[in-house]
Order: C-alpha cells, then structure tokens, then sequence
C-alpha cells in the first residue's frame, strides 16, 4: 500500500516528469543523429562503390575497345582478370554484359556458367538503352539488405555493356548498430543520473505539500487544532500561512452553522417532495434524498453544478428566465425501461434590497397523471379519428344518394353497399370499445368451466376452414389426449377468432397456416403461424396496443379496427396467461399464447 501511495505522489510524479522530459530530449536527439548518421553512412558507401564502379567501367571499356591480334587473350579472360582484381568481401557478385545482353564475365568463382549466355533481365536492357539504376533492397534468402546497381559502359557516347553489381550492406548498418547501443547506454546512465537529482529536489518541494495534505486529512474529519509546518517564506511558505489562518476561520464558522444545519436537515430529510437550493450563481447547495432519487444522481454529482445543468434546461432557460418569469415546467426524466415525469416549481430567495440571492426548486412526481392524460388523449384521438373515416365516408356516398344518384340503377346499389359496409364497420369498432370498456371494469367476471381443449380448438378451426373464402392450408399439430382446461369458453373463442382472422388476413393465395398446441410443466402453449408478409422488428412490441396497424390503409381495407389483439391480450391475461407475437419480416407472423393448467385436475381427468 505505501508502495502505491508513493507512485501516486506528487513527489514521484514530479520526479517522473523530469526523467521523462530528459528521455524525450535525448530521444529526440538519438532519433535525428542516428538518422542523419545512417544517412551519412548508406551515401558515403554507395559513392564509394560508384566510384570504384565508374574506374571499373572505363577499365573494361578500354579492354572491349581494343585491338586484339590472334596471340593475344580474349576478352573474357582479360574482363575475368579485371574483375577478380575488383572483387572485395563486401562484394557479393560484378558482373559484364555487352551490348547484346551476353555475360561476358563474372566475379564469382561458382557461377562461372553463365559466362556466354544472355540475360533478359529487364533493368539490363533499360540500362543499355542508356537508362541505368541504383537501389537498396532486401536478400530474403539471407535477410541482409543489399546495393544493386546496373551501370552502363560507354565508348564514345555509345552504350557497349553494363556493369551488374550486388553488394551486401550488412556492415554498413552494423556500425550503426553499434552507434545506437552506445547511444543507448549514455541514455540510460543519464536518466539514472537524472532520477536521483529529480527525487532530491522533488522532496524540498513536496515535503510542506505533503505536510498541508495531511492537515487537510484532519479537517475533513473535523480535527481543526493542528496547523501546518511554516518551512519558509517563499510560495509555498505563505500558502502553509493562510492554510492554518483557513482552519482557524472554518473552526469558528463550523459551531454557528451546526446548529442551522441540523434543523434544516430535519426538515429536508422528512418531506416527501424534492427540494433543490442554489446560490445567487445558480449553483446547487443543497439537494435532498428525494430529489436525488428523482434526477437519478449522486450528492456528489449534484453539488456545485448549475441547477439548469442538473435539470437538463441549460438549452431551453436562462437563470433570468428561472428568477423573473417561470413559474413551474415539466420535466421528462424518462428512462428506457421506465417512464417518468416531473413537474418543477421554481421560487427565488431574495434580499430586502430585492437582490436575488439563489433559487428554490420542488419537484413534483406526476407520472400517473401523466401517464392517465396522454393515455386519454391517444383513446379520445384514435376513436374520432376511427369513427371519422366511415362517418365521412356514408356523409359522402348519402349526399350523392341524395342529389340524384339513388336513381341510377347501376350507382345506387353501390354507394348503398358501401354505406352499409362502414356502417358495420363502426358497429364493430363500438362494440369492440364496450368488450374493452369491460374488460377494464372493476366488476368484470369470467364465466369459467372445464373444457377439453383439443376438441374445443378442432372445431374453431374446422369453423374457419369451412367457411375461408381463400386458397390456404390449415396444419394442425395438437395433442392426442384430452387436455382439460379451466376457462370462459367465449373468451377464449374470441381470442381465437381475432388471431385466426388475422393470420387469414394477412396469408398469401396458397400459403399456409399452423396451429400448434405444446403441454408445458404448468401450462398450455397455443401458437398460430401464417406464412405473410411478417411484422418489422421495431413494431412487433406494439401490436397488442389498442388502435395500432403496422400497415394502417391496409388493415381498414381489410375491415380491421385495431382493437382485435388488444382484447385478446386482455382475456389471455384475465385467464392468467401470457400472450406475445414471434415475426421476421418477409417470413410470416407467429402469435403464442399460454393458458394455466392445473396438474392435479389435469390428471384426474386424464
């Protein structure tokens, strides 16, 4: 633990800042000198080797240029005798191509074969066209880097062969290595050097800090009798001066305010509101429990930060806005998983003078209510909005009727079908609104009574394969035995009636749907699957809202009032159950619902 506390130390990091800044000078001057130093080296050797390349050349142009008689040597022995005199340790390979890219030399012992033979290597002939190069490149057989130059040979500004030399550099970057290593040394011996000098200044400095950090320590527990070590008059020395001059002020202040503080803390701790206090900049200086618990913040957090930081209102309000004109706002503190909503009254605390000296803050919870307004809202909106459409369209097709149109044999049938189709339309929709107005009711009873299930559900689905109008296949995967289940039996059957007309609805011509019924521990799990267009992700949570069509001129055409899987979720629930929906967009929609089963009774009657 003290090993700890000194590397988070003023003391270590004061040290540890004039190391680091010795280390960086001195890598900053080892990355450009040993930069420079192998820039120095690489040109040094390679104007060395062109050099000694460029005596080579004209040394094997005056032997292509001259005159030879028939006792003489030819020129391949003569260019052989040339190069074993050039050839050094560092030189890998020269070799001599004449003009028509036949090797007519060679300074390696153990490649004397291709002497005679042409070479088509690229960068020969662009070398013989008067083009030659230079370059620096990697022996991956060996892993040393080499010098590769291609060197044309010239007699009288004409190109008669080219000089290929391989050299390995390897001793080249050797020296520098061991440059850098020495570099490297005188580095580290440095920063030793340096380390003991931080460390001993560091102390001088640190010593009365650390000395006023412990009385600070004793402080916060409430010990003010200590003062702090004076160790001189400099900086450091008057701030250890007004440290003890604080603590004696603050031991005054502490008695008087204790007593104020305590009954002010009664009062806070016991009110069920939140209160929040600022001073005259806005700032928090007191926050109770409740309103900690409301904002979701830490005491911490809260104090000293602005009220409209804290608040989320610095986008929207002024604190001159807060102290002249606003009265009260409601604040959305929502989370993902929970709503909840807040409504703020603001009050300001003011002077005799009228100066503004900080502002109260009580927040309300109003969520409920909230909740319970939007709630109404959303209901009275969407019926209006449901009965509108039919309302409107009758008010248009009766008006027609009216001027004239009910006596045109061919029109009037029509518009009177059409009249009486939104009529049944509203019909369903009013009495769909009284199940649910039933449903919600505090007085709402279920009828209940033993039924075999998989007879009961056989027969619903017998009803809509006799009477479906549309080319679709009915699976059923239902158990063998007799499953008794405690239930309404027209509830239930609803339920079922809104979830098969659904998946009728929305099945394509020669699609299919899948009934399925699964025997779990202590329940009954009912799965209906069509094979339809399917439900997006982000709308799958909501279908079993009242009024909510994924595709809205769809399901009005299709008759729909919004309400069918809302009611089916309230009976399912009403019976004990859970009722959810499984979708991929494209791939069909599946609808489950669980129903309680009540094993001894289960095996009585099994």
């Amino acid at each position: 633990m003290r090993k700890v506390r000194f590397f988070r130390s003023i003391h270590f990091k004061f040290a540890l800042i004039y190391v680091l800044l010795i280390l960086l000078a001195m890598q900053i001057i080892g990355v450009y000198f040993i930069g420079k130093l192998e820039t120095q080296l690489v040109e040094n050797y390679q104007l060395s080797l062109n050099e000694r390349v460029n005596l080579l050349a004209y040394n094997v142009e005056q032997e292509m240029t001259k005159q030879r008689d028939e006792n003489a040597t030819s020129l391949e022995d003569d260019i052989q005798t040339i190069l074993e005199d050039f050839a050094s340790e560092d030189i890998d390979e020269v070799r001599v191509i004449d003009n028509k890219s036949k090797v007519i030399g060679t300074s390696n012992p153990y490649n004397q074969g291709i002497i005679g033979k042409r070479t088509a290597e690229l960068l020969v002939k662009r070398t013989l066209v008067g083009v030659g190069d230079r370059k620096i490149q990697l022996d991956t057989k060996k892993n040393q880097r080499m010098y590769v130059s291609y060197t044309p040979i010239r007699s009288n500004n004409e190109v008669i062969g080219v000089i290929h030399l391989v050299a390995y550099m390897e001793n080249v970057y050797d020296d520098i290595k061991e440059i850098n290593d020495i570099f490297v040394t005188g580095t580290v011996l440095a920063m030793l050097i340096t380390a003991i000098l931080g460390i001993s200044v560091a102390q001088t400095i640190t010593r009365p800090i650390t000395a006023m950090k412990k009385h600070a320590l004793d402080m916060a527990k409430g010990n003010f009798s200590k003062k702090v070590k004076v160790y001189g008059h400099d900086e450091i020395g008057q701030l250890a001066m007004t440290f003890n001059t604080l603590t004696r002020r603050l031991q005054d202040a502490q008695s008087s305010t204790e007593s104020e503080r305590r009954k002010l803390t009664s009062v806070l701790t016991h009110m069920t509101d939140g209160v929040i206090a600022t001073d005259k900049k806005g700032n928090v200086i007191l926050i109770n429990d409740p309103a900690i618990d409301m904002l979701n913040v830490s005491r911490e957090t809260a104090f000293n930060k602005s009220i409209l930081t804290l608040l989320k209102l610095e986008d929207q309000y002024s604190l001159k806005d807060i102290s002249n004109e606003l009265d009260s706002i409601v604040l959305d503190v929502s989370t993902e998983t929970k709503p909840y909503i807040l409504k703020v009254n603001f009050s300001t605390i003011q002077k005799e003078s009228g100066f503004i000296n900080g502002i109260i803050a009580v927040l309300y919870d109003i969520t409920e209510q909230e909740k319970i307004d939007q709630e109404r809202r959303e209901f009275v909106a969407n019926v209006s909005h449901e009965l509108r459409t039919p309302l409107t369209t009758m008010r248009s097709y009766l008006e027609a009727l009216a001027d004239g149109a009910w006596q045109d044999k061919e029109i009037a049938p029509q518009f009177i079908d059409v009249t009486q189709t939104e009529t049944e339309r509203m019909i369903r929709l009013v009495n769909d609104l009284l199940q649910l107005s039933k449903l919600d009711s505090k007085d709402y009873r279920l009828t209940k009574d033993w039924i075999d299930f998989t007879t009961f559900f056989n027969k619903i689905i017998d009803r809509f394969e006799m009477t479906k109008n549309q080319n679709v296949q009915f699976h059923r995967n239902l158990p063998s035995q007799t499953v008794y289940i405690e239930m309404d039996e027209d509830k239930i059957t609803q339920v079922l009636d809104n979830i098969i007309s659904n998946a009728l609805k929305y099945s394509p011509e020669g699609g299919e749907v899948t009934f399925d019924v699964k025997l779990l521990e202590d329940k009954m799990e009912v799965s209906i699957t069509d094979a339809g267009v399917g439900i997006p992700k982000e709308n799958l949570s909501k279908i079993f809202e009242r009024f909510y069509r994924v595709d809205k001129a769809r399901t009005r055409k299709l008759g729909g009032t919004g309400l069918g899987l809302a009611i089916a979720k309230e009976m399912v629930e009403a019976h004990g159950g859970e009722i959810w929906a499984l979708s991929e967009e494209g791939m069909g929609t599946t609808i489950k619902f669980t129903l309680p089963i009540e094993q001894e009774i289960e095996d009585d009657w099994s």
